[in-house]
């Protein structure tokens, strides 16, 4: 496992520009950054606006020369949010009610190819959700995205399929995956 540490900052502006190049190169290495959806400005977008949002948080790994080498962010859901206005698939009842203590929403995760199959995506989730006092922690990620892969890592940390939501015109559908805070 690398030797790296980590940096949290919920300030956006001391981190964006180490966040918006991590995720041009990431995004770019899976051919990804021709979809209006993951250029670089749409992305941007989405950074600000995810920030701009109480307990907004973020994780940055570096090499001890300093180096980045990913990064990830999320925020506590709060009891007036849209997270679950763009399901496709119902819900039960109760399931989307939220309190601003219920739910902490994992946005977003890049690791730079050479760190990648090294644990290092895991230990960044672990340290941003590290403290968290909610019960529950969701994510979206696009079933596609590695043949399928991707899917298969979140639900090898313990996360469930919820349902299926498309949150903007030009996102692809995600699979909204759900687990327990409290992990054993």
């Amino acid at each position: 496992m690398p030797d790296i540490e980590f940096r949290r900052s919920n300030e956006v502006d001391e981190v964006r520009q180490t966040i918006l190049d991590l995720h041009a190169e990431v995004r770019g290495d899976f051919g990804l950054l021709d979809r209006p959806f993951n250029t670089v400005e749409r992305f941007d977008e989405r950074l600000i606006a995810y920030a701009q949002r109480p307990g907004w948080e973020t994780v940055i790994a570096c090499t001890r020369g300093g180096e980045p080498v990913g990064f990830c962010f999320g925020t506590p859901l709060a009891s007036t949010t849209g997270w679950w206005s763009s399901m496709v698939t119902p819900l039960p009842e109760g399931f989307t009610e939220e309190t601003g203590s219920r739910t902490v929403a994992f946005q977003e995760i890049c690791v730079r190819k050479p760190w990648r199959g090294q644990g290092v995506a895991r230990r960044l989730h672990d340290e941003l959700l590290d403290g968290h006092q909610e019960e529950r922690v969701t994510l979206l990620v696009d079933p596609d995205a590695g043949g399928g892969k991707v899917k298969a890592v979140y639900e090898s940390w313990g996360y469930e399929e919820a349902g299926q939501q498309q949150p903007f015109p030009d996102s692809p559908r995600f699979a909204v995956m759900m687990r327990s805070l409290r992990q054993p």
